[in-house]
C-alpha cells in the first residue's frame, strides 16, 4: 500500500518471533540436558539466538517508533495498554509467590517444629543488607523520576545524569544481593523457608537486571536524541517497570526479610 487511511500500524512480516521461539527451546532444551548430560552446548546457543533475536527486534521497534513514524497516539495507547496488562501479569506472578510464603508461615506443620522461621534455620537480619538494599531500591525510583521529568522538561542533560544514577543504583542492588546469597546461612534445599525466600527474591533480582538492561537501553537511546518531551514512550515503559520493581520489593522485605524473620 502506497496510502495508509488510519493511523495504526500495519506491522510488516518479521523473522524475530520464530527466532526468539526456536532460542527459547533451545535454551531450555539445553537447560534439561546440562543438568541430566553436563553438556552446556545447546543451552548457550539458545542463549545466544535469544540474545540475537532480542537486538534485533528491539532495533526494528526503535526505528518503526523513531525514525518512521509509525507510533502515532493511537498506537502509543495500545502501547500503554499492553505495558499494563504486562505488569498486571507480573503482580500475579509474585502473588503466587507471597502466597506460598504465607500458606506456609501463617500456620508452620508439625515438620517444621511448629514455628517460623522453621527450627534449624537461620534467618537474615533484616536491618543490615536489606535495609541497604531497601534504601537503593527507593532512592533509585527518585532518580528514575527525576528522569522522566527532565525528559518531559526537555532537560536532557540532567536526563542523562539521572538515568545513569538510576542504572548504577540498579547494578549496586543487584551485588549486595549476590554478597548476600553467597554469605546466606541457608541455601534453596533448606526446605520450604529456603524454596520460598530464594524463589521470591531471586526472581525479583532477576527483574532488577531485566529494568537495569531496559533502562540502559532508554540511556543510550538518549544519548542519541530518540526521547521528545511528547514522545518517550519507551522510556515510560522503563520507568514503570521499574515502579513496579520498587514495590514488590517492598512487600518483600516487609514480609520476608522483615515480618518472617
Amino acid at each position: 500500500m502506497t496510502y495508509q487511511a488510519h493511523a495504526f500500524h500495519m506491522v510488516d512480516p518479521s523473522p524475530w518471533p520464530l527466532t526468539g521461539a526456536m532460542g527459547a527451546l533451545f535454551m531450555t532444551s539445553g537447560l534439561a540436558m546440562w543438568f541430566h548430560l553436563h553438556s552446556a552446548a545447546l543451552m548457550a546457543l539458545g542463549m545466544i539466538l535469544l540474545l540475537f533475536t532480542m537486538v534485533q527486534w528491539w532495533r526494528d521497534i526503535v526505528r518503526e517508533g523513531t525514525f518512521q513514524g509509525h507510533h502515532t497516539p493511537p498506537v502509543q495507547k495500545g502501547l500503554r495498554y499492553g505495558m499494563t496488562l504486562f505488569i498486571t501479569s507480573e503482580v500475579f506472578f509474585f502473588l503466587g509467590f507471597f502466597w506460598a510464603f504465607y500458606h506456609s508461615s501463617l500456620a508452620p506443620t508439625p515438620d517444621l517444629g511448629g514455628c517460623w522461621p522453621p527450627i534449624g534455620i537461620t534467618a537474615l537480619d533484616p536491618f543490615e543488607v536489606p535495609l541497604l538494599n531497601t534504601a537503593v531500591l527507593l532512592a533509585s525510583g527518585v532518580t528514575v523520576t527525576w528522569a522522566h521529568h527532565s525528559i518531559i522538561e526537555g532537560k536532557r542533560k540532567q536526563a542523562t545524569q539521572s538515568l545513569t544514577l538510576t542504572i548504577i543504583l540498579g547494578l549496586y542492588f543487584t551485588a549486595l544481593q549476590a554478597m548476600e546469597y553467597y554469605e546466606a546461612p541457608f541455601t534453596i534445599a533448606d526446605g520450604v523457608y529456603g524454596c520460598t525466600f530464594f524463589v521470591a527474591t531471586g526472581f525479583h533480582g532477576l527483574h532488577v537486571i531485566i529494568g537495569s538492561t531496559f533502562l540502559g537501553v532508554c540511556f543510550f537511546r538518549q544519548v542519541f536524541h530518540h526521547f521528545t518531551s511528547e514522545h518517550h514512550f519507551g522510556f515510560e515503559a522503563a520507568a514503570w517497570y521499574w515502579h513496579f520493581v520498587d514495590v514488590v520489593w517492598l512487600f518483600l522485605y516487609v514480609s520476608i526479610y522483615w515480618w518472617g524473620s
